[in-house]
């Protein structure tokens, strides 16, 4: 089956995104539709682009991002940590990854890889961040082999169960 990565109307698609982020990333029923609002909202954003991996007509994969902005709620968050460590010039001037998932049906096949290499080469920003949670993951060792270097660890969100570490990269990303 062939796999084609292009550019993606989210607001449109974002019931089929949510539902490849509720298997990849465990997801219910309520957390979903919480997102969904987010989602719509963050779209509406000066820069907001997203594109998707799709598999026989069917969305298997996607990443969104946009221009970050110390004025949104996730750098609003993640800003006393990244001064903590001297790193909130981080904030200025990047590319943020706000969310990459891939179904776990797609792993392993170089789709997430592609979908952020993708992304980010159309960035005029010179550097990109994301936030992963902080643990020894496949996402985390991906973001590794990218050239993301972990900024701050243990960085707690509102609400969610998990502590955190933010990443940061220069771009364009590096390549094997």
């Amino acid at each position: 089956m062939d796999l084609v990565i292009g550019s993606l109307d989210l607001s449109a698609h974002v019931d089929e995104a949510l539902a490849v982020q509720a298997v990849a990333f465990g997801l219910g029923p309520d957390e979903v539709a919480v997102r969904r609002q987010i989602v719509l909202r963050h779209m509406t954003y000066p820069g907001a682009r997203a594109l998707g991996a799709t598999a026989g007509g069917n969305l298997v994969g996607f990443v969104y991002g946009m221009p970050n902005d110390r004025t949104h709620w996730w750098s609003t968050v993640v800003e006393p940590y990244l001064r903590a460590n001297g790193h909130d010039h981080w904030l200025d001037d990047s590319f943020v990854i706000t969310e990459l998932h891939v179904h776990p049906a797609y792993q392993n096949r170089g789709l997430g890889r592609s979908l952020i290499t993708t992304i980010t080469d159309g960035a005029a920003e010179p550097r990109s961040i994301l936030s992963a949670i902080d643990t020894d993951s496949p996402a985390r060792a991906l973001y590794r082999s990218l050239g993301y270097r972990d900024l701050a660890r243990q960085v707690l969100f509102p609400s969610a169960p998990k502590p955190y570490a933010v990443m940061g990269a220069p771009l364009p990303l590096r390549r094997r």
